[in-house]
């Protein structure tokens, strides 16, 4: 390697894409192809840095395969980026293997790190949380640290779990400080200022107020029954009720959270979850169908009971009700929420992530559009979606960890 691909690479470390491509703007060598990808990819040019990106692993061809194979990890990079998740796991994985056998444990650990970022965005929480366990992170350099440790941060915060959060962003915070790369410095405290924006809204008898993720994870400790919203769960010391895949039981039971210590009536069950706009018959026999499902669902934490004006939510050992709702409500919350990190998604990406269907998504996208929540970019296959920063609060919770979307 010559000395101005090491100095344009060293640049590149430290942040510097303009740094690097001074040095090799008018070279068309497979390494100068190369340094010139990351730099384009570093300042947001994602169509342009996959071209280089491309262009320079045909140049090196099959007779330089690690060569090859860092420069298929950065385009696989920039792919996650830019939320194209097609094919970016299998090249990836073909990349580790390629690093393995070559003894090059700086750029598998750069993989790892990938493949756990892959993970995290398509809400796979727990094949994240075990890739970044996995990391052997002994001699890494500042940058890698930082990132490593970010993604600790969000799988945290994923799990609710703000103490480990916070522990992870003051690692983060260290290893930055270590890398003097202004952009990393920008992401942690865009982390950092997360754990203090308000997360959710509570709701205890009928009167909500805001708390941040400190509070919500208090309060899933705390000994009450919780109607978490923004997991469709139920959580009690003992145990967790999950209703992600069951959404008509778990209006109901929101529906009964919310009138606790009351009673809600027939009718008005009726409307919130089944949207009668009469209550006939056959809607409380319905309803007397679906109450006793949710009866089967939560017989271990709580009873519901009939009375002379509708039902009631019973818990069990003498626990209060508490409801910890969304900040944003409504089925477009969880698109917000993939929205609020500012890059242009598609709607096969949200799809992918949502787990849902692409009609449904596209639905739902025209409805935030018609409200002015979202815009579109470009048409047809081409076409994005974008919207701007969602202030005021934070929608980590409302990120997906499994199939949520209905």
């Amino acid at each position: 390697m010559d000395a101005l691909i090491t100095a344009a690479a060293r640049a590149l470390g430290e942040g510097d894409p303009l740094g690097a491509l001074q040095r090799v703007a008018l070279r068309e060598d497979a390494p100068a192809l190369a340094v010139r990808g990351i730099a384009m990819a570093q300042m947001g040019v994602f169509e342009k840095a996959t071209q280089l990106l491309r262009r320079a692993a045909r140049v090196y061809g099959s007779s330089d395969a690690l060569a090859r194979a860092r420069c298929n990890v950065a385009e696989a990079e920039v792919a996650l980026a830019s939320r194209d998740f097609g094919g970016a796991d299998l090249t990836l994985g073909e990349a580790l293997r390629t690093f393995i056998r070559h003894g090059d444990s700086q750029n598998a650990r750069y993989t790892r790190l990938l493949q756990a970022r892959r993970a995290l965005l398509l809400g796979r929480v727990e094949e994240a949380e075990q890739a970044v366990a996995e990391l052997d992170l002994l001699g890494a350099p500042a940058m890698t640290l930082a990132v490593a440790h970010l993604l600790e941060l969000e799988v945290a915060l994923r799990r609710g779990a703000t103490r480990a959060a916070r522990i992870a962003l003051e690692h983060a915070r260290s290893a930055a400080e270590r890398a003097r790369i202004p952009s990393l410095d920008a992401e942690v405290e865009h982390a950092a200022r997360v754990l203090s924006l308000p997360a959710a809204r509570v709701i205890v008898r009928g009167e909500a107020r805001q708390v941040v993720l400190d509070e919500v994870e208090s309060l899933l400790g705390s000994g009450h029954l919780v109607v978490n919203a923004c997991r469709r769960t139920v959580h009690t010391l003992a145990r967790v009720v999950t209703l992600a895949t069951r959404p008509v039981l778990f209006d109901l039971l929101r529906v009964l959270a919310e009138a606790w210590p009351g009673a809600a009536s027939r009718d008005d069950l009726a409307r919130h979850v089944f949207g009668a706009r009469r209550v006939d018959a056959s809607y409380r026999v319905r309803l007397r169908v679906e109450l006793g499902r949710l009866r089967a669902q939560l017989r271990d934490v709580a009873d519901i009971r009939a009375t002379p004006r509708g039902f009631a939510l019973t818990p069990r050992h003498s626990m209060e009700v508490r409801v910890l709702a969304p900040p944003i409500e409504g089925a477009g919350g969880a698109v917000l929420a993939l929205l609020a990190d500012g890059e242009h998604w598609s709607t096969s990406a949200l799809a992918l992530v949502l787990g849902s269907s692409q009609r449904t998504v596209q639905r739902v996208l025209s409805s935030l559009a018609e409200d002015g929540q979202v815009r579109a970019l470009g048409s047809g296959r081409a076409r994005r979606w974008v919207a701007p920063p969602v202030s005021g609060f934070t929608t980590t919770l409302l990120l997906p960890t499994s199939t949520l979307f209905e």
